[in-house]
């Protein structure tokens, strides 16, 4: 058996083999690069974090709670600022958005992006810059465009000819020139699941450049001469791990560039990339370092500035999931467990889709272990599954476990800290989880849980 199937099935099932063929040691193992950097199993076989124990965690916070490893966290901000030491680096708060995580990001240095007037309103309230603040969205509201005038947003990347329009009215209104970037897209084909592929044509992010509406966006815009024209951007997906498509990305964007300079004789100072650089959510996933990142990012830019006779323009990115999605897990409490007379053993949890809808909305695979204790059990084949009244309700698909999985036992699924919190649901009027930072072996709640008082409280009628 090799190390690196220990504790999961991930993939085909036929490849891997039955689960006889796995120890009781395999699935009682931690596979480093799915979990946050001080996750262990203790002496007592309870997994821990930041030498915090999950029974304690649970004790003090129920269950399902999403655990975030703060010096995880700030660990990979740092590998971000190290690996793009002169370029800006915003968060992508979409991926997951609370005060603290704000605080944190901005601490370490990070700048923050936001794509919705309450995204803009956290960031505000935690203290966040606003000089540091991106604003993205292909639907910004006259209202949000006017709140981010008003507090100094950094910088706007417009989406649409009427947002345009929209945006040069309240700057004139306002006597501001704010700064903008033009969205593009770029028409790459990301090697991602198309719900979260957001660069080829027929979606609803950005400027065309095939169309050459990107091109007229930008004339527009210096026309006009009252928004203040930065630079060009591209986002071409996420859980992206194959940089062709960056490389692709930044050939047709700065094509765009020189463009525009032969045109208008301006040569834009600024580019951004966008994020979606790809996870291990499961043994079968080898994402890339930040350092291979940034030097992939500059050979492809360098190269084609080069090419285009550029200067080679001021460079952002966007990591969210990078950053946040491993250093989270969530814990939850075993409630049944059914056996299908050998077909498939189902493993119920307190939480389930109203947590993490990402396995049943993009198919996305993810890991779990026994977090309360370790076992001597044999491995069995199981399905995790949640408490909602939908067949679709997994959490993990296909996961080896060990037979003697009861209830009452404590199961941890790594890397839920993007995208599970954020598009949380009260689907069967379930209240949404807590979100507890551990440091130092000290607990701290960060988001808390939602109550049935606060789902009744919004039912007026």
């Amino acid at each position: 058996m090799r190390a690196h199937e220990a504790g999961a099935l991930h993939a085909d099932i036929s490849k891997q083999g039955p689960a006889w063929l796995r120890t009781p040691e395999d699935v009682n193992a931690l596979m480093p690069a799915l979990w946050p950097r001080s996750v262990t199993r203790g002496a007592d076989g309870a997994v821990a974090v930041a030498g915090l124990s999950v029974r304690d965690i649970a004790a003090e916070f129920g269950t399902p709670v999403y655990v975030l490893d703060e010096a995880d966290l700030r660990s990979r901000c740092r590998d971000f600022r190290a690996a793009f030491p002169t370029e800006d680096i915003f968060y992508a708060g979409k991926a997951f958005l609370c005060r603290a995580v704000v605080k944190m990001i901005a601490e370490e240095g990070l700048h923050l992006d936001v794509c919705t007037g309450g995204e803009l309103a956290t960031a505000l309230s935690a203290g966040m810059p606003p000089e540091r603040i991106g604003f993205h969205g292909n639907n910004k509201s006259v209202a949000e465009l006017g709140r981010a005038l008003d507090t100094g947003v950094g910088r706007i990347i417009v989406d649409s000819f009427t947002e345009i329009d929209r945006l040069t009215a309240l700057a004139r209104e306002r006597g501001v020139r704010p700064r903008v970037l033009v969205r593009v897209t770029v028409g790459v084909e990301a090697h991602t699941h198309e719900f979260i592929a957001t660069a080829h044509e027929d979606q609803k992010f950005g400027f065309s450049l095939a169309g050459g509406a990107a091109a007229n966006a930008a004339f527009k815009i210096l026309d006009e001469d009252v928004l203040e024209l930065r630079g060009l951007h591209s986002h071409i997906g996420s859980q992206i791990f194959d940089a062709s498509g960056f490389e692709v990305s930044a050939r047709r964007v700065l094509a765009l560039q020189a463009q525009i300079r032969d045109a208008r004789g301006v040569e834009l100072p600024e580019l951004d990339l966008g994020g979606g650089f790809g996870i291990a959510y499961t043994t079968q996933d080898d994402p890339a370092t930040p350092q291979d990142l940034a030097k992939r990012l500059r050979k492809i830019v360098d190269s084609e500035c080069a090419a285009e006779n550029l200067a080679v323009p001021h460079l952002s990115i966007e990591p969210g999931r990078a950053i946040v999605g491993p250093a989270v897990f969530t814990l939850y409490e075993v409630g049944t467990v059914k056996d299908l007379d050998g077909l498939r053993t189902y493993v119920s949890v307190d939480g389930g889709m109203s947590d993490n809808i990402r396995t049943a909305l993009y198919d996305a695979s993810y890991s779990a272990t026994l977090a309360s204790r370790a076992s001597t059990a044999q491995p069995l084949l199981a399905r995790v599954v949640g408490k909602h009244c939908e067949s679709g309700d997994i959490v993990v698909k296909d996961e080896f476990l060990p037979a003697d999985v009861q209830a009452g036992d404590l199961v941890a699924v790594p890397g839920t800290g993007a995208y599970c919190r954020s598009m949380a649901s009260n689907y069967n009027h379930v209240p949404r989880p807590p979100v507890v930072a551990v440091r130092d072996g000290q607990a701290r709640l960060i988001v808390r849980r939602e109550t049935e008082e606060d789902l009744l409280a919004l039912d007026v009628g």
